[in-house]
């Protein structure tokens, strides 16, 4: 039948049939450009700021292998090889403040998510809506205030005259005599997770609430109609269903575990706590900045980005293994 139908049409039996090559795809890029034009012009203006700001000054890295100096030009700089990563993983300084930065890291990873979870899921029960619409107000305007401002809150709160927690500890004959909280390293820890909880709980708690809005309301009355509690359809209907979020957002939190900032340690810290209160950048900045040890703290700060981008794919990688999840 082959035979006879490539015979009607002209071509014998002896003959090859050639395939046509594929259809050339070099269009389809530049027909989405222009019809989507808008959006990308939209977001040129963001990669360019992404690109000034965040990949230009990676060639800085480059101090990292001389030693650096502010007078001579790029060129008469004194190349030192590894010379200050090897110094890096000698001081024991560095390894104090590793600890802190990881110590500080996940109570933060733990508490920053198991909070702003609890809060967003208490806050969805909540039936009325004025109600609930205050206490979402209330609960995120603290973001907006500044980390000084925060930090002298905490100071006046936990202070040995007058402070609050004390007054409430000694009036509860928990303690006879007012703790010195801002002056024990043992506290820090504690005093700076439950300032950055307060402050960010809240702004926090907004994206799992926009990620409950999108659940199924028909799971919720089918639980209903099954005698399923407010815990049981939390537990198995709100938590399964913003799942994709939770992981994406650990994912990227994750990434950020040894690179936490310095704003929140430099606030709270005082002479007394340095030896729990100093992260990789604080020790950086001391370094780079105080000690114009240019070359010493962009090896500090090279670390820590080096270390950040390999905790970001290795935690990638995990949860899109055990998880199915995944941000790439």
């Amino acid at each position: 039948m082959i035979v006879k139908a490539l015979t009607e049409n002209g071509v014998t039996a002896n003959e090859s049939v050639t395939p046509r090559p594929p259809a050339k795809r070099n269009s389809g890029f530049w027909k989405s450009v222009l019809q989507q034009k808008y959006l990308y012009l939209m977001s040129l203006p963001f990669v360019i700021w992404v690109f000034i700001f965040s990949y230009v000054p990676i060639w800085g890295w480059l101090m990292a292998f001389q030693n650096y100096k502010p007078a001579k030009t790029f060129g008469e700089q004194k190349w030192v090889g590894l010379d200050n990563f090897k110094e890096l993983f000698h001081d024991e300084r560095f390894y104090l403040v590793l600890r802190n930065t990881l110590s500080m890291s996940i109570l933060g990873l733990i508490f920053g998510f198991v909070v702003p979870i609890t809060f967003a899921i208490m806050l969805n029960e909540l039936r009325g809506s004025i109600f609930k619409r205050t206490v979402q107000t209330v609960s995120y305007l603290p973001h907006f205030v500044s980390w000084v401002v925060v930090g002298g809150i905490v100071y006046k709160t936990l202070a040995i005259d007058g402070g609050i927690v004390n007054d409430l500890l000694m009036w509860l004959h928990i303690t006879d005599e007012p703790i010195q909280f801002m002056a024990q390293g043992k506290y820090f820890w504690g005093i700076l997770t439950a300032s950055d909880i307060w402050k960010e709980t809240g702004w926090g708690a907004i994206i799992y609430l926009a990620a409950i809005t999108g659940i199924d309301k028909e799971l919720y009355e089918a639980a209903k109609v099954d005698g399923a509690g407010r815990i049981k359809q939390a537990f198995n209907i709100t938590l399964p269903g913003i799942r994709s979020t939770v992981m994406v957002l650990l994912i990227m939190n994750i990434g950020h575990l040894i690179g936490i900032g310095f704003e929140k340690q430099f606030q709270l810290q005082n002479n007394l706590v340095t030896d729990y209160s100093e992260v990789l950048d604080l020790y950086a900045l001391k370094y780079g900045i105080q000690i114009m040890r240019f070359s010493y703290g962009t090896a500090i700060s090279m670390f820590t980005s080096v270390v950040s981008v390999i905790l970001l794919f290795a935690a990638n990688g995990l949860m899109k293994k055990f998880t199915k999840e995944s941000i790439m």
